[in-house]
């Protein structure tokens, strides 16, 4: 049955750089009240494809369903349709939603405006929104998928626990770094270990259970492997609580730019003094991503 939802949501919910778990919860947030239990009356596709091109019955299989529930899976938002069928949406790199209509807010003024040349699908939902996905940079992706075989989707196969859920835990996380010969900052962003960590996240993380970007991940275990089990989930939860980071502008559920990036410890804090002892924060480059930590507080 349909909920009562009410349309107090913004106007447009987008972010330019890739997302993390907490950007895209924020986003799946922000679309729940006017996607979640309701039925998309009509779906437009205005190109054939985005990263990847749109299966070839696209419209078919949309259009006239009801979104059962609309999830999230990592970096992955994932709307069950009454069909069985699995939308599974990313948003890349310059990924936007926008809603409008049916008494959402008709006026918002944001520092990027998105070009509705940029528009490349839209979906005319039951409660009389029009939620626009808009990508300029179309590394975004919907593809369609059988709910119950989700587990062997080729882009979330063998993904590990998300960092709050019940199968993340201390021993789980042990267990998992025991045989990694790799620094534990590569390790961690793995997605087969972790699902749904990234960079940004792993910086703070690692620098609140005081463990270097370097240290071998198959050494982080005990005391210190309990630190960075409580560091990742508390990291998560904070980021989700400040509606994520606003790095390229990512826009907040609320309108309003995310903000967990003003409570950065390291991450692109090169040169500036660390908060736990003034030691200037370092970069390196691991895997061809930046690490961001303290060389005194992180061993």
């Amino acid at each position: 049955m349909r909920g009562d939802h009410s349309c107090s949501i913004p106007e447009t919910l987008y972010r330019l750089s890739m997302p993390e778990l907490p950007e895209v919860e924020t986003v799946r947030r922000g679309l729940a009240p006017v996607m979640d239990g309701r039925r998309i009356i009509t779906s437009e596709l205005r190109r054939p494809d985005l990263r990847f091109p749109f299966a070839s019955d696209f419209i078919e299989r949309t259009q006239g369903k009801r979104i059962e529930r609309l999830g999230r899976r990592a970096k992955y938002l994932v709307a069950e349709l009454e069909t069985g069928d699995a939308l599974i949406m990313h948003l890349g790199m310059s990924g936007r939603f926008t809603i409008t209509g049916a008494g959402c807010p008709g006026s918002f003024h944001h520092e990027i405006t998105p070009d509705a040349k940029h528009d490349h699908v839209v979906f005319q939902m039951e409660g009389g929104e029009t939620v626009t996905y808009n990508d300029p940079r179309r590394f975004g992706f919907m593809e369609l998928w059988p709910l119950s075989q989700l587990d062997v989707y080729p882009r979330l196969a063998g993904f590990g626990p998300e960092p709050l859920s019940n199968g993340f835990s201390h021993a789980w996380l042990s267990e998992a770094l025991k045989n990694k010969s790799g620094p534990i900052k590569s390790v961690l962003l793995d997605q087969r270990v972790i699902a749904g960590l990234g960079n940004i996240y792993v910086c703070e993380a690692l620098w609140r259970a005081g463990i270097s970007p370097r240290r071998k991940a198959s050494t982080v275990s005990g005391v210190r492997g309990g630190r960075l089990a409580i560091a990742i989930n508390d990291v998560i939860r904070e980021a989700i609580a400040a509606g994520g980071s606003s790095i390229s502008d990512f826009k907040a559920a609320s309108g309003e730019l995310g903000y967990f990036q003003h409570t950065f410890a390291v991450y692109d804090r090169e040169g500036e003094p660390c908060k736990n002892c003034d030691a200037p924060i370092r970069r390196i480059v691991q895997s061809g991503r930046s690490s961001f930590y303290c060389g005194h507080c992180q061993r």
